[in-house]
């Protein structure tokens, strides 16, 4: 299938299929015109790839896992040894991520608390 049907299937803007391209997430075949034509399985890689970019990883890890992954109905299942490990390092990683923003958040919410009362009511002058 060409580009604006593999748009059309997948949900993803021509740009990011290119840059999947780029990164070497899908390689479809070329025409002599240079053209791109891409197979059933490319729609399911974007899927996968979709999938996993929604689940916190980076295109770079993505390129590292997807040979390791298949699909068991609408699931991702891991099939390489190493890949759990892998995987719950990228997991721990975000927790931390998640743990310093709600740290940010509670140290916002003191300084906001803190503001006498007639700061609260006057309207944001940076809105205008």
């Amino acid at each position: 299938m060409r580009m604006k049907e593999m748009v059309r299937r997948t949900g993803v803007h021509e740009r990011l299929l290119r840059y999947y391209e780029q990164q070497g997430l899908l390689n479809p075949e070329r025409l002599p015109s240079g053209y791109r034509v891409y197979s059933d399985s490319d729609v399911e890689t974007v899927r996968r790839v979709r999938c996993l970019l929604t689940a916190g990883l980076t295109t770079t890890l993505i390129g590292r896992v997807l040979p390791c992954i298949r699909t068991d109905g609408e699931r991702l299942v891991p099939v390489c040894p190493d890949l759990v490990a892998q995987l719950q390092q990228e997991r721990q990683r975000i927790t931390t991520a998640i743990q310093e923003l709600q740290t940010s958040r509670t140290m916002l919410d003191l300084v906001i608390t803190a503001a006498p009362p007639q700061l609260e009511e006057q309207p944001d002058a940076s809105a205008a």
